[in-house]
């Protein structure tokens, strides 16, 4: 059963198109990274999966309704979003900020219930930010503010998390303890990740982007490869099976390192001409 199905879509400003008849379904309860270098249309394609961008044409369905036919509010008890961007132009409290998230639920007026605080709370003690609730959001470091935001998104309690590119900011402890929350709740997750050991680690599936573009899309296992990252991203690396948790893992390399060992006689395609060393050379 799919969660999402993207279907033809296509999304241009100016006339200039920026997103080329794209077409892929998430099943339902799967972690789904979008990977793709810079400009690909990663956020582009996420902010027409929430709404922020009308699609120029293609359908967009949400559990096989048409998501463009839903109500505003009816579509944020279904989809909650970690955007990139996280200016707010109000000074708001950090208590008040994850408060937020609970807008869908209420009518015009009504206050907070007893439940509505409770999941804040518990939410901030999550993200490790239980002692915040009264810290101006304007005041607070980079990723304090990206915590606050996920604790929004997150009293949100939908079933479906789209996130833009959620580790900005944050140091690789927090990123660890974010994912493995994340991933804890067992509910869709689509979500733009730009490290490649944290896809694996962590994503079910990936969606490969190039130039507005769905190049790949299929298991972490059979996406993520030498060839992928050199294509897509422009870089060497070795892919290989971390022994503990048995998840692949993305060691980059150096523009003239070899991988698998050459001989004497041999091009770099950088042009690299200087003394170094290969791995495991061997003669031909």
């Amino acid at each position: 059963m799919f969660k999402v199905q993207v279907k033809n879509l296509k999304f241009s400003i100016d006339k200039k198109e920026i997103l080329k008849d794209i077409s892929f379904n998430v099943p339902k309860g799967s972690f789904i990274g979008v990977i793709g270098p810079n400009g690909c249309g990663k956020s582009t394609l996420l902010k027409n999966i929430y709404r922020l961008h009308k699609p120029s044409s293609g359908n967009i369905l949400l559990d096989n309704k048409e998501l463009s036919n839903m109500k505003d509010k009816e579509c944020a008890k279904e989809i909650a979003v970690l955007a990139q961007e996280s200016n707010s132009q109000f000074d708001f409290t950090v208590e008040q900020i994850v408060k937020m998230g609970r807008y869908p639920y209420k009518s015009m007026f009504e206050d907070y219930s007893k439940n509505d605080l409770k999941m804040v709370e518990d939410m901030l003690k999550k993200v490790g930010l239980n002692n915040y609730s009264d810290r101006s959001f304007s005041n607070l470091s980079g990723g304090e503010k990206q915590r606050t935001l996920i604790a929004r998104a997150l009293v949100q309690d939908t079933d479906f998390l789209i996130l833009d590119e959620p580790t900005n900011h944050l140091d690789i402890g927090y990123q660890i303890q974010l994912m493995d929350l994340i991933k804890s709740l067992n509910i869709t997750t689509l979500s733009a990740i730009h490290d490649m050991n944290m896809a694996s680690m962590y994503c079910d599936y990936l969606v490969v982007m190039k130039d507005g573009e769905v190049i790949n899309f299929g298991k972490v296992n059979d996406v993520i490869t030498s060839s992928m990252l050199k294509d897509i991203f422009g870089v060497n690396a070795y892919v290989g099976i971390n022994p503990i948790n048995k998840k692949l893992q993305v060691s980059f390399m150096h523009t003239h390192e070899h991988i698998n060992g050459v001989g004497h006689d041999h091009i770099h395609e950088d042009g690299f001409s200087g003394e170094h060393v290969h791995y495991h050379e061997h003669a031909y």
